[in-house]
């Protein structure tokens, strides 16, 4: 399968790096404005793949050179500053996808094309891309929570002494401030997470989990703080989500696509069916008035941000 990554910056490259490595895609596409910058990170991915899958990794600055993708991931766009939070990107981002996506769009086979969302605000930028590129709403797909979702596991099994891989529980609604912990539906193994917390003696009281969602809500800033921008978490999420969608695996990931019509459309996070066709279904989980409040909230936030654009 043929993959192309537009935006080869930090975390374009880790994208490239973690796409590489799963071994699905025959060839990979680095597509930057910056032909110079394309062709150094094709010659140093190139190099690597002479020590695992062999791929063939091309640099582009001309659009003509993703023809024939399967699969392109929208990278580009400014990284979040220290200080900086995700919505800061907004107007400058906006402008990036609406260069961006009609030029894709008039080199890849509208029928089989899926586009896949990193740049931020995630949520935002899909609804965008998804109105430019006029592609089903399951073939515009954003890693989302994903990476939320991926923190919490990792937070919440080390409180709980058990693998990250015992945990079940999501992250949903905006990849952002307001997304929410759908605590009502985690469990660990197939235990319920307050069963589990009983028969193991574990606290977990109204205070714990507070502080575990704020420290998955805040993990992007402290990590921005003191190396200047995340790229791997979010590579090692979109190389999942490849996997998933070349595999047709048809795995339950948290991505971020459109649901709704007109006014009413809105992307956040929710758990969906993710295979060769897209993200084919969402799912609803098990929640409590509280959260289902907030993530209502949230949806609110991410169309008013959309509205805020004027696309």
């Amino acid at each position: 399968m043929k993959v192309s990554i537009i935006g080869i910056g930090s975390v374009g490259s880790a994208v490239a790096t973690a796409v590489k490595n799963t071994g699905l895609a025959h060839e990979i596409v680095l597509f930057d404005i910056d032909g110079v910058r394309a062709r150094a990170a094709a010659e140093d991915l190139g190099h690597a793949a002479a020590f695992s899958y062999d791929v063939k990794i091309t640099a582009a600055s001309n659009y003509r050179a993703i023809k024939g993708s399967e699969i392109v991931i929208i990278s580009a766009g400014a990284n979040q500053k220290p200080g900086e939070t995700r919505m800061d990107l907004l107007h400058k981002n906006a402008a990036v996808i609406s260069d961006i996506v009609p030029k894709i769009m008039a080199n890849v086979d509208s029928k089989n094309v899926k586009l896949v969302i990193v740049t931020n605000p995630l949520d935002v930028m899909v609804m965008l891309a998804q109105k430019l590129s006029k592609l089903p709403a399951s073939r515009v797909i954003g890693t989302g929570t994903m990476l939320d979702s991926a923190r919490l596991h990792v937070i919440l099994s080390r409180s709980l002494s058990v693998s990250p891989q015992s945990v079940n529980a999501y992250v949903l609604g905006e990849h952002g401030d307001s997304s929410i912990v759908a605590w009502n539906c985690a469990t660990i193994g197939a235990i319920a997470l307050n069963d589990f917390c009983k028969q193991t003696n574990t606290p977990m009281t109204d205070n714990t989990r507070a502080t575990i969602e704020h420290r998955v809500k805040t993990a992007a800033y402290e990590i921005i703080r003191g190396r200047g921008a995340t790229w791997d978490g979010i590579a090692g999420a979109a190389a999942d989500l490849i996997r998933s969608i070349i595999n047709d695996e048809n795995r339950i990931l948290t991505v971020s696509t459109v649901e709704g019509i007109g006014k009413n459309s809105v992307a956040v996070s929710m758990p969906r069916i993710v295979g060769n066709n897209g993200a084919t279904r969402t799912l609803i989980p098990q929640m409590d008035k509280t959260e289902v409040s907030n993530l209502q909230h949230s949806a609110k936030i991410v169309r008013k941000n959309f509205d805020l654009i004027g696309k």
